[in-house]
Parts: structure tokens; sequence; C-alpha cells
């Protein structure tokens, strides 16, 4: 195995309550300073490169289960995020790394966020967060924060990323990724099936 890292509660640094907020508003991904990728849009980027993702390259993945749980699978990619079910044109995407998101925003002229700068961006967007759930919103229903971890370019001194925002997983006494406060990082190469990643568009 390489150093890819799986998400675990145990790995995550601050113990606090996940906030879950049901409140829809008018705001559209078009409204979004900040906004999340969709399997759509990087299918889109992979038929015109050509691209293979680090998950297709090792031909496995980590799918998370649980906070505590995840398995191995064979075949896991960003086109099937559980090794077997085809992924929703309209989720966000998944099973990405550091590299392949790098990538995508040098083909579409974009940018990823530090950890704080996704933090001032997220504050603006008023759509739901989602978590506390069993499966994953499509983008343009859910705010940047939950429904996926999303993958920063702030790093630790062991090259490791910050994920930021929490997912669908994250309930109110585990995970609590939709706290600023929590610190998690992963490899650049690892991939999962609830990371993702949001994009600022260069002005």
């Amino acid at each position: 195995m390489t150093g890819r890292t799986p998400i675990l509660e145990s790995s995550i640094g601050v113990k606090l309550s996940c906030l879950v907020f049901l409140v829809f508003t008018s705001c559209t991904p078009m409204d979004k300073k900040m906004k999340g990728v969709s399997v759509k849009e990087f299918s889109n980027f992979v038929e015109e490169t050509n691209y293979v993702t680090d998950a297709e390259r090792y031909g496995w993945s980590f799918v998370q289960k649980t906070v505590f749980e995840y398995d191995i699978v064979q075949g896991a990619n960003w086109r099937f995020p559980d090794g077997k079910t085809k992924a929703k044109s309209n989720n966000p995407i998944t099973q990405v790394s550091l590299n392949d998101a790098l990538a995508y925003c040098n083909w579409i002229e974009a940018k990823l966020p530090t950890y704080d700068e996704y933090w001032v961006y997220a504050n603006e967007d008023k759509m739901t967060i989602i978590a506390d759930t069993t499966q994953l919103f499509p983008v343009a229903e859910a705010n940047v924060v939950g429904n996926t971890w999303d993958i920063t370019t702030s790093k630790n001194i062991k090259g490791e990323i910050r994920l930021a925002g929490g997912s669908y997983l994250c309930n109110e006494t585990t995970c609590n990724g939709t706290k600023k406060e929590r610190v998690l990082y992963v490899s650049p190469d690892t991939g999962n099936s609830h990371i993702s990643f949001s994009i600022i568009r260069k002005e």
C-alpha cells in the first residue's frame, strides 16, 4: 500500500458538534465565488484531456462506510466511487486527489482555495449544509460546507494536505468537519468516496 490516507474519526483533531442547517434560500451556484465541481464537469475535463486520476492509476481507492469504517475497494474511482455504482452526473466529483484537482484547475483556469480562503468563501454560501445523511446531494442543491470533504492547498510539515468542510457522514457527535476548528490531513494522492474539491475562478 502507498501512503494514501483513509479518513477515520480518530484522525480528526477537535471534538466539536457538527451543525446541520436545513434552510433553503434563493442562492444559486452561479452566485458563488467558490463552487463545487460536479461529476459532469470533471467528465468534460477527462474527455478533452484524456487525464487519468491517481485512483485509476492505483487501481483501488478508499470507500468510506462511516466516520469509523472504510473499505479498500479495487476499481473504485471517480466513475464508480464505490467500485460498482456509476457516479451521478450532478453529484460532486469524488475519488479525486490533490493532483487531480490541480490538473482540473489548470485546465479550467481556476484555483484551489487555501484552508483559510475556503472558510472565507464558505461563509458567503447560503445554501443548505448537508450532514448527518446517508447520501451525497447534487452540487447545485448543497452548500460547499458538508456533503463532501474539500481538498485545499494548505499543508502540514509532512506535506499532507488539509481537508475542509466535512461530509454527509458527519453527525452531532463525530467528524465535526462543518466547523473550521477541526483538523484533518491526508496524503496528496489520497482519494475517497467523500473527498471532492471546490474551485475559485481566477479574476
